[in-house]
């Protein structure tokens, strides 16, 4: 590539990734190109469409989860592991708004790279949680990562319901172990 190219490319990648924290994932990429100082045409022939750009930004970012994950890999505890990294994907997530909207609505053939990533790492971590018995055999890293962007994108939804995430949260893990929760007797009722 071009040395003016790159710098295009490098500009309009900052620019994606400040504008999608601020004005979300829907932000116009005309507005995109205008603040890298390029015209639309150069951001089309870098990034065909939004989710080649989504992709783009956020590959960059998932060094850091796929290192957490790595960390937690040695963990005593696998269940509480692969929900410390599920929780990590979260925060990752909830700073750019509308990124877990976007993930949960795009097909399979779009992001293919953050996808490829967040299933490797996190499938690392389901698989050590399944083979402790701490997981549940039928848990699949895709519907974890589901239900955990479904789970940002409600809380995003409700900001003024403080805790929301980390309450749906703890009802999906307790639901993905494999130990029947306690049960009192007026719940048996």
């Amino acid at each position: 590539m071009r040395a003016d190219a790159q710098r295009n490319y490098e500009r309009l990648l900052e620019e994606a990734r400040q504008a999608f924290i601020v004005h979300g994932t829907d932000v116009a990429l005309e507005d995109i190109a205008r603040h890298a100082g390029v015209g639309i045409g150069t951001l089309y022939r870098h990034f065909p469409d939004r989710y080649s750009l989504m992709n783009a930004v956020f590959t960059q970012e998932l060094d850091s989860l796929s290192e957490r994950a790595a960390e937690l890999l040695d963990s005593e505890d696998p269940a509480a592991a692969l929900t410390d990294w599920l929780r990590a994907v979260a925060v990752h997530s909830s700073a750019y708004r509308g990124l877990s909207a976007a993930i949960v609505e795009a097909s399979e053939t779009r992001m293919p790279a953050c996808r490829t990533a967040l299933h490797a790492a996190g499938g690392a971590l389901l698989t050590r949680a399944q083979e402790a018995g701490a997981i549940r055999a039928d848990a699949t890293i895709s519907d974890l990562l589901r239900l955990t962007y479904a789970f940002v994108l409600v809380a995003e939804k409700n900001p003024e319901e403080k805790g929301l995430y980390g309450r749906l949260m703890s009802l999906a893990v307790d639901g993905i172990r494999t130990h029947a929760p306690a049960r009192t007797a007026t719940a048996a009722v």
